[in-house]
């Protein structure tokens, strides 16, 4: 499937079964915060290397806000498909 970062390489869609032995978004949310702590230092890196522009830095940076507010609010959906806290926290 395309969605899955491994989609280029299976035809067929994963298994519902194998999808609910294989997260770990039932521990591992309460990493949330640090997660996306994480990826805002890193995109604010990407901004002062000029590999992303200072615009799309503050972009990904008040993505990133905005998530960890709906997170905080209980009103994140998070879908088991996508395996782990960064998956999810990245398609949000």
């Amino acid at each position: 499937m395309a969605d899955k970062p491994w989609g280029g390489r299976f035809e067929g869609a994963t298994d519902k079964s194998v999808e609910d032995f294989t997260t770990s978004l039932s521990f591992d949310r309460r990493l949330a915060r640090q997660d996306i702590a994480g990826s805002m230092a890193h995109a604010r890196m990407l901004a002062r290397q000029s590999i992303i522009t200072a615009a799309e830095g503050d972009e990904i940076v008040a993505g990133l806000t905005e998530i960890r507010r709906e997170i905080e609010a209980g009103e994140f959906e998070f879908d088991p498909a996508l395996e782990d806290i960064h998956m999810a926290i990245e398609s949000g």
